[in-house]
């Protein structure tokens, strides 16, 4: 799965250079006076274009990414570079998704006796701001987004999150890391942030784990410090690096 990963990671990227360079080396059109049928036709063919990229969801079938792989393929050979850069930008959403799947697929059956909540299982991707994000939930269906009766386990999983400069700040002092609700652990060899929200009997603990450019994020209602820090311990962190990277 690695190899196929690093082949496809490769391919898209010269692909997605050369359509760039190309692009770039483009002569400018010359300017024209349009006829009044073509004024009246251009309009509309931005319109459909425009709306095709509105709608474009990816779906992280491997069979529509490899035809948009080919159709980058052949309007890049036929000259078309906005049409090739446009089916590498869907490409690569594609591939965040099948990436995200594979995430999702390493993730445990069970933790702490909660068995995974499969049928909320989500993977949405938005390649060249977030990358992907992977959520899964341990514990029961619930029927209400009350957080007080959703007392279920929840893993979060970002790639090229915003939240990681920021997180990364305070885990590399630790006398600001751990003060007053913070505290800095290591879980799997990676420093992680463990943040107290609430107080009496309303407590809860959200750990939050860095590894590259992704940021996991386990959050569990009712937990202890110890129990939230059991549960990252419990995830494939070093093979979902491996992927995320």
């Amino acid at each position: 799965m690695k190899f196929v990963m690093k082949y496809i990671f490769l391919f898209s990227f010269s692909l997605f250079v050369m359509a760039n360079s190309h692009a770039q080396k483009k002569p400018a059109a010359k300017t024209t006076t349009a006829t009044p049928a073509a004024q009246k036709s251009d309009p509309a063919k931005t319109t459909t274009t425009a709306a095709t990229q509105a709608v474009f969801m990816a779906t992280g079938d491997p069979a529509s990414f490899k035809k948009l792989a080919g159709d980058a393929r052949s309007n890049y050979d036929a000259g078309k570079l906005d049409d090739s850069r446009f089916a590498l930008q869907q490409m690569l959403a594609e591939l965040d998704i099948i990436i995200g799947k594979e995430v999702l697929k390493s993730l445990p059956a069970t933790i702490l006796d909660k068995p995974a909540i499969t049928k909320q299982d989500n993977v949405s991707g938005a390649s060249g701001f977030l990358g992907v994000v992977v959520h899964r939930e341990y514990g029961q269906e619930y029927n209400s987004a009350s957080m007080e009766e959703n007392k279920n386990i929840s893993i979060e999983i970002i790639s090229n999150s915003p939240l990681i400069a920021s997180i990364n700040s305070l885990l590399s002092i630790p006398l600001i890391g751990n003060t007053g609700d913070n505290k800095v652990i290591k879980i799997s060899g990676y420093k992680a942030l463990v943040t107290k929200n609430g107080d009496g009997d309303n407590v809860s603990y959200e750990l939050q784990l860095p590894i590259g450019s992704s940021l996991i994020t386990v959050k569990a209602p009712g937990a202890t410090q110890e129990q939230v820090a059991q549960i990252a311990g419990s995830l494939p962190v070093q093979e979902i690096a491996k992927m995320l990277q």
